[in-house]
């Protein structure tokens, strides 16, 4: 049997526990002091959501080839079914399933 040795692998976990558990802390230990959250932080936290999805459907569509088919059809209608799931439901989780659902459906079954 090949693989890491049980020490480095525990050492691996362990580490990665303390740097989760650090990541989930660290907001509370330092704006915990029943003071006004910064400005910058409600900021990022308002604007970087919506950035993120962006750059998530960029990176999906990027290699899309337009000018062959199905000329990406069933990118466009799984991205406008999302933004309709969305705008109707108020709910990312199902919008995000739905359109992901949508497009499997489409190049598996419509668009071959």
């Amino acid at each position: 049997m090949s693989g890491m040795p049980a020490g480095y692998s525990a050492f691996i976990i362990i580490l990665i526990a303390a740097l989760t558990f650090g990541a989930r802390f660290f907001p509370f230990a330092v704006f915990s002091r029943g003071g006004e959250t910064p400005k910058a932080v409600t900021y990022i936290g308002n604007v970087l959501p919506p950035a993120v999805m962006i750059m998530l459907v960029v990176y999906c569509v990027k290699e899309v080839e337009v000018f062959s088919w199905p000329h990406g059809a069933p990118e466009a209608v799984s991205i406008a079914a999302v933004a309709l799931l969305y705008k109707f439901t108020k709910n990312s989780l199902i919008a995000m399933v739905g359109g992901t659902v949508l497009y499997m459906v489409l190049v598996q079954a419509v668009f071959k």
